[in-house]
């Protein structure tokens, strides 16, 4: 299976943070599954770790190079996942998660979050 993982799954999962659910863990380390990250996620972080966000203190430079180290596959905006997200019906306003879900449509990935409000998109996505 091929799992984009949303920008607080990522941030769970480099750091082996105990906000990740054993469910999550489960899907992640599975050796057949595919595992990819979004530029989205690290624009994210890098706009949220400027604004000194607690909750965003990685350096967005260093959990790319981490990520590609242990194996994730970085995936890119492109026009295309862009323009679909005009053909999201909007449920969520956050630009990001947005992103996410359009990427993850576009791609046919499953996105794997944390949050409620994400399940309510017509896409495959795993809340854990």
């Amino acid at each position: 299976m091929k799992l984009l993982l949303d920008t607080h799954v990522l941030l769970w999962a480099a750091a082996n943070s105990n906000s990740l659910s054993p469910a999550a863990r489960t899907m992640i380390d599975k050796p057949e599954n595919s595992l990819f990250f979004s530029a989205a996620s690290l624009w994210e972080i890098a706009i949220k770790r400027s604004l000194d966000r607690p909750d965003f203190v990685v350096d967005p430079r260093q959990l790319r190079r981490a990520l590609i180290d242990n194996g994730y596959e970085e995936l890119p905006i492109t026009g295309e996942h862009a323009a679909s997200i005009d053909r999201l019906p909007p449920i969520h306003k956050d630009p990001f998660d947005r992103m996410l879900i359009a990427q993850a449509l576009a791609e046919d990935l499953m996105l794997v979050t944390a949050e409620d409000m994400l399940t309510k998109y017509p896409a495959a996505i795993e809340r854990v």
